[in-house]
């Protein structure tokens, strides 16, 4: 395990480095932040179900409902906890958003797929479901302040997303057992998904090379939701969702999941709607670096690997 985190911290690097010297950064990093949303994503999460062995279709009402108990706890989390976090009313919103919603496009699918190997990257998809519906419903309402909660703010064509798209796509395939998919279609698209590890990855580093020095110290309050995000909050859910009754692996795939760092796209909701974005960009940069000591401690403790 410490092996994969340090391997994909030296792709960190190397993107931090690149943007450093001028290779990555700026629209290029926007350009290529869309093809691995919208293109080399979705091909990943298809391949995800075309290895030669489909992922066992009985995972994915459980998978979903183990997604739906882990988003009410963090909601609870979202909207009590930042009041103790923090004594600015302004930042108590962007907190709880810091505290609900991991980076699971861009960090999630990597590290599970590193960990569970490439077929567990449906497992994960099918979790995002909840996750995205979440970010744009209860997220939005966080970074925009409960008063401003009106129905327009929902676009339902998130729901209809690529990535969306694609897990839709892949879970009817697994459900449907459908393993007839010719070799011109698999072997492309498994190779296509094969590059959103490396750039995801690099785009984060380059990302991080953007940021003020002192945006990289971070303080108390930053430190603090780093707790919760990182281990506080993963190990809640563990314990909560082990006393239900859920299988091993279900725990073990949710776990890693919700234990990334920050999402990116907090950032670009504060952007959207004119939020300060000093608070979310520390929290972010933080939790982005420490998790590369955090999850391989979470799983190495908890024995999150497959049985």
């Amino acid at each position: 395990m410490l092996v994969v985190m340090l391997t994909l911290f030296a792709i960190v690097v190397v993107g931090y480095v690149a943007g450093k010297l001028g290779y990555l950064g700026g629209e290029f990093d926007r350009q290529l932040s869309r093809l691995v949303i919208n293109i080399t994503c979705p091909a990943l999460i298809l391949s995800s179900a075309m290895t030669g062995e489909l992922p066992d279709r009985r995972f994915i009402l459980p998978l979903l409902l183990i997604s739906v108990v882990t988003y009410a706890v963090l909601t609870a989390a979202a909207f009590l906890l930042p009041r103790w976090l923090t004594r600015h009313k302004e930042e108590e919103g962007v907190i709880g958003f810091a505290l609900m919603f991991g980076n699971v496009g861009f960090m999630g699918y990597p590290v599970v797929a590193s960990i569970f190997g490439h077929e567990a990257v449906f497992y994960a998809a099918v979790l995002n479901v909840v996750n995205t519906f979440t970010v744009f419903t209860i997220g939005t309402i966080l970074i925009t302040g409960r008063g401003q909660m009106g129905g327009e703010r929902f676009q339902k064509k998130v729901l209809y997303s690529t990535p969306m798209l694609a897990a839709y796509v892949t879970m009817g395939i697994v459900a449907l057992e459908v393993t007839a998919i010719p070799s011109w279609v698999s072997q492309p698209l498994t190779l296509i998904g094969n590059i959103t590890v490396p750039a995801a990855l690099l785009i984060i580093g380059s990302s991080m090379s953007q940021l003020a020095p002192r945006t990289m110290l971070g303080n108390t309050t930053v430190y603090a939701t780093t707790l919760f995000r990182l281990i506080v909050l993963p190990l809640a859910v563990y314990f909560i969702t082990l006393f239900i009754g859920f299988s091993h692996f279900e725990i073990a795939i949710n776990m890693v999941v919700i234990a990334m760092p920050v999402a990116t796209y907090g950032t670009i909701l504060c952007l959207k709607y004119g939020r300060d974005t000093t608070f979310i960009t520390e929290v972010t940069f933080v939790t982005t670096l420490l998790s590369m000591l955090t999850i391989p401690l979470l799983v190495g403790l908890l024995g999150l690997t497959p049985q």
